[in-house]
């Protein structure tokens, strides 16, 4: 029965210490079967085939092993939005809402706005973007295994985003001056030397996406250097940050002639992200 492989899927994540066994139980078994939550409860007493359970069970194991349930899933949610996501992409977090909600908020009453998502990953920001604030969205990323996330993942929202695969280090000479109402990144900002102690989950993520540089500032530079005369007069540069990190990038921020700099918190109060604008 759904209910008896529900049961020891959940018991086999509690013994493993996986923090939210129902919930990821529940999603392996939607994965798997189609079956929503409501539908998992309200039918519990359905039988499924061996096959299904079998499926269920290797997706438990691997997660036991501390390989990501996203990665296990193949899919993940941002703001809504459905996203493909596997092995050699960052995936997307809940702490990025707080950078895209600060983008959305500068892009209101800005018809035909144009913005720039660098180091875009998955497309998390640029598809929300794009489908929340109708922006002309070019989205630019190195990996050729992310850059194929994020050509999949434009195509199956139906957004209106061009992407472009690039090293933001050297591809600025390629994109003209004063052109963006909007330049947002997530850059990789953990610092070299603290990548060995992250979680196991983390670790399975690309280094690509994650490693900083030796204070996990080197994209923030780069970025503010390079494509800051990419934006109009009065134009906006979005980042989310790592910890401690806001005040590196606020100096960083003033330094290149930005006003009006502030930082949004997230539900650890943590400043995570940052806006400054162009004058």
């Amino acid at each position: 029965m759904l209910r008896d492989i529900i049961s020891e899927c959940r018991q086999s994540l509690t013994d493993g210490g996986i923090e939210d066994p129902s919930f990821e139980t529940a999603c392996i078994v939607e994965a798997v079967t189609g079956y929503d939550r409501t539908h998992q409860i309200l039918h519990s007493e359905e039988s499924i085939s061996a096959e299904c359970e079998e499926k269920l069970r290797a997706m438990v194991c691997r997660r036991l092993k501390h390989y990501p349930l996203q990665y296990i899933l193949g899919s993940w949610s941002f703001m809504g939005f459905p996203l493909r996501v596997g092995e050699g992409v960052l995936i997307p977090r809940d702490d990025t809402e707080v950078c895209v909600s600060l983008c959305l908020d500068f892009l209101k009453n800005k018809p035909n706005a144009r913005a720039l998502d660098l180091c875009a990953g998955s497309g998390a920001i640029a598809i929300a973007l794009n489908k929340l604030a109708d922006a002309d969205v070019t989205a630019v990323e190195l990996s050729e295994r992310a850059y194929k996330f994020l050509s999949e993942n434009i195509k199956s929202n139906h957004a209106q985003i061009k992407a472009v695969r690039g090293d933001i280090f050297v591809c600025h000479q390629d994109f003209p001056d004063r052109t963006y109402d909007l330049i947002v990144s997530n850059p990789p900002y953990i610092p070299t030397g603290e990548l060995t102690g992250l979680q196991p989950e983390v670790r399975h993520e690309p280094d690509t996406a994650l490693d900083g540089g030796q204070d996990g500032c080197d994209f923030y530079r780069a970025i503010i250097s390079e494509w800051s005369r990419k934006l109009k007069s009065g134009g906006a540069l979005v980042f989310e940050l790592g910890e401690h990190q806001s005040g590196i990038v606020s100096a960083l921020l003033k330094a290149h002639g930005f006003e009006n700099i502030r930082t949004a918190d997230d539900f650890g109060g943590i400043h995570r992200a940052i806006i400054g604008t162009m004058l």
